[in-house]
């Protein structure tokens, strides 16, 4: 086999406009690394691809070799699924160009692109979508499972947004799925993730927003969490849809090991009308943080971006809250006061208005009810805790799952996760789902992500 994938590598290489990258070859190493510094697969090959033939012909190669593929856009899923041992990882990192119609108020990004990629392009002109909380973090692995973001409750998630799809199929032929072409096929992109094809770019719609937008993080002692935490499950149950407001048990990003308890937050209306939002936030207890005001959105996008450094270790566990009651609230406590990491997090992402008001089966995203995702975040640097930070974030989740309703959401999906999480993931939605992959893809040559199986 690595005779054969070395005669390929070589013919193709005279055609190939981006890098085949082999074990031996100077770059593979870096080329072979994700966000996430637990995961250490080796493929057997890293196809760079500059365009979208180099996509094609990548996923040519796999096919006739046999091949697995992995499909790698910013890099940022924590369960290390843009990678892949002795198998080829198709890598969109070098594909980021961004492209602004102000007239149409609309952007189209490669597949590779970030959401600081996107933001940066598009803020030139005051528009924006949704998009991470982060901005290192690629649109493509975000928007196919969801999209998540500050401005989800004005204008729905990344995927609510979309337009049109371009994609690589497995059989190597290039479509794009929009609501007039392909449409079973754009039904599933949204929400089902990498499991279609490669998604060589996206199309979404945009919104006035910014430059100047108000939020930020307002963080108070450890000790009044419990406080904060009720106050933030109040605030939430009110909030207009021009406000988002998230909620977490971190520690201080000096290093210093401080336990705090935070409010995040983004208001994408008018400076005044943020302003008078923001008031309660900074009325409330008494915090040692506050560093809410106007700023600019690729400010706030990229606000969190320090505390998840490249390479530092990872190991996450997620599901949705069925109410955010005391005695949830009071099992985070206990179990953040246990985190053996300074780089550990147990966060609360709240779901309200415009994401909300989409049909369950409108697209394959089907969370769509007012609530709060619940997510164990253990981080950390020092290999040598590794297991008891793992053990650390099972063991919370555990503790937790009396408090769990029946959703996941897939982008947050482990590894190791019992069960059909995926199937649960999807619910209603993933017998469609089945479907539509045994008709692009039923040999379910992707398959190196939250798989959905083709259906027989």
């Amino acid at each position: 086999m690595n005779a054969s994938l070395a005669e390929v590598v070589k013919t193709l290489g005279g055609t190939f406009a981006g890098q085949l990258l082999q074990p031996c070859d100077a770059g593979y190493e870096d080329a072979r690394k994700v966000h996430n510094g637990l995961i250490d697969k080796r493929p057997a090959l890293v196809a760079r691809c500059h365009g979208v033939a180099d996509v094609v012909d990548a996923i040519r190669l796999a096919g006739n070799l046999g091949l697995d593929v992995a499909v790698r856009g910013g890099g940022h899923n924590v369960a290390g699924r843009a990678t892949i041992d002795g198998g080829v990882m198709i890598d969109l990192s070098m594909m980021r160009s961004v492209h602004v119609d102000p007239e149409a108020r609309t952007v189209r990004a490669e597949g590779g692109a970030t959401w600081a990629d996107l933001n940066r392009e598009t803020q030139l002109h005051g528009f924006a979508v949704t998009g991470g909380v982060v901005s290192t973090t690629g649109i493509a692995g975000l928007t196919l499972g969801g999209g998540l973001g500050w401005l989800m409750s004005k204008y729905g998630l990344a995927l609510d947004n979309l337009l049109s799809v371009e994609v690589v199929t497995a059989d190597a032929t290039v479509v794009r799925a929009s609501a007039a072409k392909n449409p079973d096929l754009f039904w599933a992109l949204r929400g089902g993730g990498g499991n279609f094809g490669v998604a060589t770019s996206f199309e979404f719609q945009l919104h006035a927003v910014g430059p100047m937008i108000t939020g930020g993080l307002i963080a108070h002692p450890f000790d009044n969490a419990r406080d904060m935490l009720r106050f933030f499950r109040d605030r939430t149950a009110a909030l207009s849809d021009d406000h988002t407001l998230f909620a977490g048990l971190i520690h201080a990003p000096d290093g210093s090991g401080t336990r705090l308890a935070a409010m995040v937050t983004c208001h994408c209306g008018p400076l005044a009308d943020g302003e008078a939002a923001m008031l309660p936030l900074k009325q409330f207890g008494s915090p040692v943080v506050d560093a809410l005001g106007p700023m600019p959105y690729c400010a706030l996008n990229g606000m969190l971006d320090a505390a998840y450094p490249k390479g530092a270790l990872n190991y996450w566990k997620s599901s949705f809250l069925a109410q955010l009651s005391n005695d949830a609230i009071d099992a985070m406590i206990d179990a953040f006061a246990r985190c053996p990491t300074p780089m550990g997090q147990l966060l609360i992402e709240h779901f309200h208005g415009a994401a909300t008001r989409i049909g369950v089966a409108d697209t394959a995203f089907p969370l769509r009810g007012e609530g709060y995702n619940f997510l164990i975040l253990a981080e950390w640097a020092d290999p040598a805790i590794t297991d008891r930070c793992v053990k650390w974030a099972k063991q919370t989740y555990r503790e937790m799952e009396r408090f769990l309703g029946a959703g996941r959401y897939v982008n947050y999906l482990n590894e190791d996760e019992v069960g059909e999480p995926v199937a649960a993931a999807y619910g209603p939605n993933y017998r469609r789902l089945r479907e539509i992959k045994a008709k692009y893809d039923p040999a379910n040559f992707f398959r190196m992500n939250q798989n959905i199986p083709p259906l027989a």
